[in-house]
């Protein structure tokens, strides 16, 4: 009798079995490291923005009307020689997501407010539409509803 020296029919079955079992057990903890990673882009990206706008305070005593995400974050027209405070306004890491930034006209230019939506629902830090101040209604994106958000710090937190 020869001995065999590869692997019979049954015992790749077994090993293909194991992997799969293996690969199904992973996966979702795969799926919610990238979501978690995502939003801790956006909250990085709005930390940023925020000491953005807080230069251009400095210099202009007030904040703009808006932002463009995507481009670059002058004091005016970026023409040469204009002050410089982001090269590129982050956008959101998801192509169907969006930044969105709101500042208080009634408060003449003085606050402002940046949101993103989170895909982690099981975030601390996620506020309630309730608590959205300055604006009825913000969508950050084809059906995404902001449910992040910080502010100029003379602005009351969402929650205290």
């Amino acid at each position: 009798m020869k001995k065999s020296n590869g692997f019979t029919l049954i015992e790749l079955l077994i090993s293909i079995a194991i992997l799969a079992v293996i690969a199904f057990l992973i996966t979702p903890n795969l799926l919610t490291s990238l979501k978690k990673g995502r939003d801790a882009r956006r909250k990085t990206d709005l930390s940023n923005i925020q000491k953005a706008l807080e230069m251009y305070y400095e210099d202009k005593s007030k904040y703009p009307d808006s932002l463009t995400f995507g481009s670059k974050f002058c004091e005016d027209t970026c023409a040469a020689g204009e002050k410089v405070y982001m090269q590129k306004l982050p956008d959101d890491p998801s192509s169907s997501s969006d930044y969105m930034y709101s500042y208080c006209p009634e408060l003449d230019r003085q606050s402002y407010r940046l949101y993103a939506s989170l895909e982690n629902l099981n975030d601390l830090q996620i506020i309630d539409d309730d608590n959205l101040a300055c604006v009825t209604y913000l969508g950050c994106g084809t059906n995404h509803l902001c449910n992040y958000g910080i502010s100029s710090p003379n602005t009351t937190p969402w929650v205290e």
